[in-house]
């Protein structure tokens, strides 16, 4: 590669344009090297000296000058995703241990029911229940018990829901679960039919969630409902 090769064939224009082939390239910055005096014959100062002035025209910055650095790598955002995923472990944290001891206290009533010994039921309370569709309700429908143990025989009307296979849980309110019975069938009067020995359970309130199961047996909820029992 000499001057006049180089002038014939645009080896400048096309080096500066990107346009030289890698092995190109190479031979023209080796002539460079071995000829640094051919740099002003071939006019690359002014050449260079153009760009840069159009680059200042047009606002840009030069090549060399230091790029900003973007937002999510400044040393503040950087220190505040730190304190923000800190702050998501520690809930993580105390959500896991909050969920531990609920579950450990739901355990605990489910033993209370297991051991509990049961009364012989003097009489039979039949109780017509309409379930609230809405959500959960506060106030209970039913009462039962009391000084003579009873066996309450509910029966929830669930005509409406077009499930026919139901899973009830029964939860005494601010403590937690202490029965779940699952896939119960509503019978021909569209009822979902739960007796309970009043003493089964401890005094207090209790609420009734019924959910429906599909073909695949996958809950989905249905209605609630409530009672309370006394002694």
């Amino acid at each position: 590669m000499d001057a006049t090769f180089i002038e014939r064939n645009q080896i400048v224009e096309r080096y500066l344009s990107g346009r030289l082939p890698p092995r190109g390239a190479s031979d023209f910055e080796r002539f460079c090297r071995e000829n640094p005096q051919m740099l002003h014959a071939m006019g690359l100062p002014e050449r260079v000296g153009a760009g840069l002035r159009l680059m200042e025209v047009a606002g840009e910055p030069e090549p060399w000058a230091q790029k900003p650095t973007p937002g999510y790598q400044k040393p503040i955002v950087i220190a505040g995703l730190a304190a923000l995923a800190g702050t998501m472990l520690i809930a993580a944290l105390m959500l896991l241990l909050t969920n531990g001891a609920q579950e450990k206290q739901i355990s605990v009533l489910e033993d209370q029911v297991r051991n509990q010994p049961l009364n012989a039921t003097e009489v039979t309370r039949t109780l017509t229940v309409e379930p609230n569709r809405g959500g959960p309700v506060s106030r209970p429908m039913v009462t039962f018990g009391g000084a003579t143990t009873e066996l309450a025989d509910m029966k929830i009307d669930v005509s409406w829901s077009r499930y026919t296979n139901f899973r009830v849980q029964i939860d005494r309110v601010d403590q937690g679960r202490v029965l779940l019975l699952g896939n119960l069938e509503r019978d021909s009067n569209g009822h979902l039919r739960i007796a309970l020995n009043s003493s089964a359970l401890g005094p207090g309130d209790y609420t009734i969630t019924m959910e429906g199961l599909d073909w695949k047996g996958i809950p989905h909820p249905q209605a609630w409902a409530s009672f309370a029992l006394a002694r």
